[in-house]
C-alpha cells in the first residue's frame, strides 16, 4: 500500500480537502434558505434539482466503493499500479453524503412549495415530471454528463428568463471555492506520489470539478453581467416636474386680476 512521502505535503492535502467539503457543502444552504424565506421555488429549475441528485447519487456510490470496499481498491491497484494511492478521501464520502441529503432536502421544498400550499402555478409539472424520470435508470448515466447536464439546464432557463432571480449566486460562489480547492488537493497528492494518475484515475472526480468550476464561471458572468439585479434607481425621463401645492401670492393676485 502507497504511503505519503511527505508529511507537510500530506497535511496540505487532508486541510485542502476539507475547506473542499466545508465550501461545497456550505453551498447547497443558501437556495435552502433562499426557498424557505420566499416560500417559494420560483426561479429554481426542477430538472436542475433532479439531475444533481442523481450526481451526488452516483458520485455517493462511487466514492463510498472505492474508500471501504478493499475487494475495488485491489481491482483499482492492479489496473493503475500496487504502488498508487487511493484517489478518494475521507472529505469526499463525507461530501457525498451532505450533498445528497441536502439536494433532497430542495427536491422536497419544491414538492411543498409547488404541489401542497395552494395557487401553484407548476405544481402538475412537478408531478408529471416526478413520474416521468421516476422511471428513467438513472445509474446507466455517466456522472459527468450527468453533472452537464444538471448545470446546462440552470444555465439555460437563467439565459431564458433573462434573469438570475431566485437562483442563490451564494450556492455558486462557494461551488467554485470548493472545485479550486478540490484541484488544489489532487495536485498536492500528485506531486508527492510523483504521478499524476490521481487525476485519471478518479476521472469522475476530475470531470465533475472541471464542470463545476466551468459552469460556476459561465453562472458568474451570468449573475453579474449579463443579467445584473434591477436597481431601485428612477430613470431620468420618468421624472416628471412636481407642481407645489402653494402658489405664491404674487401669482395668485395676477391670476385673480385676469379673471
Amino acid at each position: 500500500m502507497a504511503s505519503w512521502n511527505s508529511v507537510p505535503l500530506e497535511i496540505t492535502y487532508e486541510v485542502l480537502g476539507w475547506i473542499a467539503f466545508v465550501a461545497w457543502s456550505i453551498s447547497f444552504y443558501p437556495q435552502v434558505i433562499l426557498n424557505f424565506r420566499r416560500k417559494s421555488v420560483v426561479g429554481l429549475n426542477f430538472d436542475f434539482v433532479v439531475l444533481n441528485l442523481t450526481k451526488h447519487s452516483s458520485y455517493l456510490i462511487y466514492n463510498a466503493t472505492l474508500y471501504f470496499s478493499s475487494a475495488v481498491q485491489k481491482q483499482y491497484r492492479d489496473k493503475y499500479g500496487s504502488g498508487e494511492m487511493i484517489p478518494v478521501a475521507a472529505n469526499d464520502v463525507a461530501f457525498s453524503t451532505h450533498a445528497v441529503i441536502l439536494t433532497a432536502i430542495t427536491l422536497f421544498q419544491i414538492a411543498i412549495y409547488e404541489i401542497l400550499i395552494p395557487n401553484s402555478e407548476s405544481g402538475v409539472l412537478f408531478v408529471d415530471g416526478l413520474m416521468q424520470r421516476g422511471a428513467q435508470k438513472v445509474s446507466k448515466i455517466s456522472l459527468a454528463i450527468v453533472s452537464a447536464v444538471w448545470l446546462a439546464a440552470g444555465a439555460f432557463m437563467n439565459f431564458r428568463r433573462k434573469s438570475t432571480d431566485g437562483f442563490s449566486i451564494g450556492n455558486i460562489l462557494l461551488d467554485f471555492s470548493g472545485g479550486v480547492a478540490n484541484y488544489a488537493q489532487m495536485t498536492v497528492q500528485s506531486i508527492d506520489q510523483n504521478s499524476w494518475v490521481n487525476f485519471y484515475g478518479n476521472i469522475g472526480k476530475t470531470l465533475l470539478s472541471l464542470i463545476s468550476i466551468f459552469f460556476d464561471l459561465l453562472f458568474m458572468c451570468q449573475h453579474f453581467l449579463l443579467y445584473p439585479g434591477r436597481r431601485e434607481l428612477i430613470p431620468p425621463k420618468t421624472v416628471k416636474a412636481i407642481e407645489p401645492l402653494m402658489q405664491s401670492s404674487d401669482r395668485t393676485e395676477t391670476e385673480s386680476e385676469n379673471v
